[in-house]
């Protein structure tokens, strides 16, 4: 998927660094590495940007969009490599250029069609990396359901493979966290595909009470104690009360995904933990579960990260209208939520700015009737869309 892109130099562009903005300057890159970026006028012969922006490639931590591309329709399997290559393809157009995918761990009968598929998805990402089909870096996100009975021995089936950089602590059962109000969940269920009739929904929660007496306790210190193990990151979900925030610190998250109150944003704040949040609620300017807004936690200085979670475009798109939202958030800000900031939450600490040294992981983003447009994208140097 790639075309040599060696000594390259863009000029005329307005190049966003980690701390300003510099409105009208260059950059060139070789060998897979930022070698300058300047001011005023490019070096003869550099490639016109047009007065287009030049940022970081988009570092994304949490997408579970992978699945919409595997299952496109109820019990409807695509091939699982080329279903890779399609979510890929629209990583890559929406200027993400390292993701981690967000596989779920675990598997619950009469749940969900990509329940339990964590494997095939893994090994499908893996293949397709291995036959140079991907324009984006990609990782690996494990999202581990705690109450779920066989979760401990599906992630120690993966937990092995080198490409994991991050694992989150979910906890899904009704009436607490993000669906404290059962009703959203049951909406939610009766949105998804087919649908599920009242019935089913109330065996399916029923059996989710017990799953959560049963197995959650023991399930958490054994899924905390084997990302320590193998120096994986963690990262708590849904954060709601102070007891999930002193869990929280316990278990020393690094990352706090959609905390859904204010009280919780703040107690992870003071403890230093990062705070994620849904771009899409960004862009919507609310959440679609019906918790707070992340335009509120960003005006608090409450927002850390920007997850696309299930839009890949949103990512780009909200990072480009905090500002607006947030007065306090500089474009140069509100740029590290989707770049620099994700990059080092997960040791990544070799790209996510515009550094002498640093990955050429760049993008070229047009912006027209408020819409941004990725125009170019490249990794290591290499233009790949």
């Amino acid at each position: 998927m790639t075309s040599t892109g060696s000594d390259t130099v863009i000029g005329n562009a307005r190049i966003v660094l980690a701390d300003r903005v510099i409105e009208r300057g260059w950059i060139a890159f070789t060998n897979g590495r930022i070698a300058e970026v300047g001011e005023g006028n490019a070096p003869a012969g550099s490639e016109d940007a047009a007065g287009d922006m030049i940022m970081p490639g988009l570092i994304e931590l949490h997408t579970d969009h992978l699945e919409a591309h595997y299952v496109p329709r109820p019990k409807v399997f695509w091939d699982p490599i080329a279903a890779v290559v399609s979510y890929d393809a629209q990583l890559a157009t929406s200027g993400i250029t390292t993701v981690l995918d967000s596989l779920r761990v675990w598997r619950e009968d009469g749940a969900e069609d990509v329940d339990g598929r964590a494997g095939i998805l893994a090994e499908a990402i893996s293949a397709a990396r291995d036959a140079n089909l991907l324009r984006s870096d990609h990782f690996l996100h494990l999202r581990c359901e705690i109450p779920m009975p066989s979760v401990v021995e599906e992630a120690k089936e993966l937990i092995e493979r080198p490409d994991i950089r991050l694992m989150s602590l979910m906890d899904h059962t009704p009436g607490q966290r993000q669906f404290r109000d059962e009703g959203k969940l049951r909406d939610y269920y009766r949105g998804k595909g087919a649908g599920m009739t009242d019935a089913e929904l109330d065996t399916l929660f029923e059996r989710r009470f017990a799953y959560q007496k049963a197995y959650a306790a023991t399930n958490m210190r054994q899924i905390v104690a084997l990302a320590h193990q193998y120096n994986i990151p963690l990262a708590s979900h849904d954060d709601t009360t102070d007891e999930n925030v002193s869990d929280a610190i316990k278990d020393r998250v690094s990352v706090a995904e959609f905390p859904t109150t204010m009280e919780a944003a703040r107690g992870l704040h003071q403890a230093g933990i990062g705070i994620l949040m849904g771009a899409p609620n960004v862009v919507r300017g609310g959440s679609h579960s019906g918790n707070i807004a992340a335009v509120d936690r960003a005006r608090e200085g409450l927002l850390d990260i920007l997850s696309s979670d299930y839009i890949p475009s949103s990512l780009l798109m909200a990072a480009l209208q905090l500002p607006q939202c947030a007065p306090a958030i500089d474009l140069a800000s509100a740029v590290r939520t989707v770049t620099k900031t994700p990059a080092e939450a997960v040791g990544l600490t070799d790209r996510g700015e515009i550094a002498v040294g640093k990955r050429a992981d760049l993008i070229r983003v047009h912006v027209a009737r408020d819409i941004p447009v990725v125009r170019s994208v490249w990794r290591e140097g290499h233009r790949v869309a």
